[in-house]
């Protein structure tokens, strides 16, 4: 098929270079030159695991195609996806105005019968808004408005586009609907199911896929919290969860939040449109709140073990910036939050991070950058530091094992965000680690009294 994807940004650039892999003719439409020039040249502006193969690919065999010009790309589509941003207001709404501006100028450019598919994670009720402002300029005989949301993991979004889970369609168009399988159906051949339902139910299956996950993230975080206060260990009582199929092992890891482009903005976005109809979202409510103030619970441990909230003349390491491995996205990261606390009480920060320099130091404070040190190393993080702080679990922070850190670093204090060592080699290691929801390890026992009482 001819298929144009309008925007060229994470979801976008995914799903035009998969959707070219399996045979399709693929344009990518973006208005910024620069990066279109960029991605003509072979460079991609993000970090994820398999995507260069299938770009240099897509480009060397002439399947894939980057441009400004959205009318070439359009007039000869069989399918244009909206790949477009849709970022949170400040009361969790989301701003949907590129996908609306978008929507408007499609209907002059339409030739043929052409589904519009709405693949930015959107409100319920967009494809309702993008079809009639397409039908202002076009007869609605000649086009369908889809919705078609991805599920992309961050990290592993090329195998999850290639091998879905699930394909969710929302058509009430048997047309649209056949064209959208045909589509899909190279990408399913292990069986798993392509699922058609009304729009309005595809647009709030997104929403709630990850308002779910975000959720059973944040029920354990708050377990790890009482599991510190009662002498449990959370590691413990997530494989004695986990093991309950109705349950399962996934999304059950203890941590300092989640964070990334879909998890905050797609929580508050689902919680506003319960707002706005009248329904009061107690869940999500608690969900946010808890995850806001797990993002900083690693500082307030730091807190209780020197006694201060001054941290004059410290300088901390730091590994880890994304908001997750096997990425650079930073948006919404721990880490970000983490090194504004820090430096706000006066401390130095040597921060690595295998993949992420580059956009943190886009999105942090000057006050961070003034006063951060980033080294392209992860020993050098340990460099006459005070102390590790450890935000993200990419799996190179698991070597040095735990039993090194005395060699390498001046005093061997770890406060780990997100739980990579076992605490037995720890103790025996003789480190001070101070983790989430686990006992303290190697704690001086005038600080252990006094967290006691």
């Amino acid at each position: 098929m001819n298929i144009a994807v309008i925007g060229t940004g994470y979801v976008g650039l995914v799903s035009g270079t998969c959707f070219a892999d399996s045979g399709n003719d693929v344009t990518c439409v973006d208005i910024d030159k620069k990066k279109v020039d960029q991605l003509r040249d072979g460079e991609i502006p993000i970090y994820e695991p398999g995507l260069e193969t299938l770009f240099s690919r897509g480009l060397r065999e002439g399947r894939l195609h980057f441009t400004t010009d959205m009318d070439r790309a359009v007039s000869n589509a069989d399918i244009v996806f909206l790949c477009l941003p849709t970022p949170p207001g400040g009361d969790g709404q989301a701003d949907l105005s590129a996908v609306m501006q978008v929507a408007g100028e499609l209907g002059s450019l339409i030739e043929d019968y052409t589904v519009i598919v709405n693949k930015s994670t959107v409100p319920v009720g967009t494809g309702d808004r993008v079809e009639e402002a397409v039908a202002e300029n076009v007869d609605r005989e000649r086009f369908d408005v889809v919705s078609n949301p991805e599920f992309l993991r961050e990290g592993a979004a090329v195998d999850d586009f290639m091998y879905p889970e699930r394909v969710v369609i929302g058509t009430d168009s048997d047309r649209a609907a056949e064209i959208m399988t045909t589509l899909y159906e190279p990408f399913v051949r292990s069986g798993n199911p392509i699922i058609v339902m009304d729009r309005r139910s595809s647009e709030l299956t997104k929403y709630a896929a990850n308002a779910m996950l975000a959720t059973k993230i944040t029920f354990m975080n708050e377990i790890a919290n009482i599991c510190e206060k009662v002498g449990a260990n959370v590691d413990n009582i997530r494989r004695g969860i986990g093991t309950d199929s109705r349950i399962g092992k996934r999304f059950l890891f203890a941590g300092i939040g989640y964070g990334g482009s879909c998890f905050p903005k797609d929580v508050q976005a689902i919680h506003y449109t319960a707002a706005q109809n009248g329904y009061d979202f107690k869940i999500l409510d608690s969900v946010m709140k808890v995850n806001e103030s797990q993002k900083i619970s690693i500082v307030k441990k730091m807190e209780e073990y020197y006694e201060t909230t001054d941290f004059s003349g410290m300088t901390f390491g730091v590994w880890g910036l994304s908001f997750k491995p096997e990425t650079d996205d930073i948006r919404e990261a721990p880490a970000l939050y983490i090194a504004d606390e820090l430096t706000e009480r006066g401390a130095k920060l040597l921060a690595y991070d295998p993949e992420a320099i580059g956009t943190f130091k886009q999105a942090t404070s000057p006050k961070v950058l003034d006063n951060t040190t980033f080294v392209h190393d992860q020993k050098a993080a340990l460099d006459n530091i005070d102390a590790l702080v450890i935000c993200t679990e990419w799996n190179e922070f698991r070597r040095p094992t735990v039993d090194n850190f005395a060699d390498e670093m001046k005093q061997p204090i770890i406060f780990d965000g997100r739980n990579l060592y076992d605490l037995e080699r720890a103790r025996k290691a003789g480190i001070t680690y101070i983790s989430v929801g686990r006992p303290a390890i190697n704690v001086p026992e005038r600080k252990k009294l006094e967290n006691s009482l």
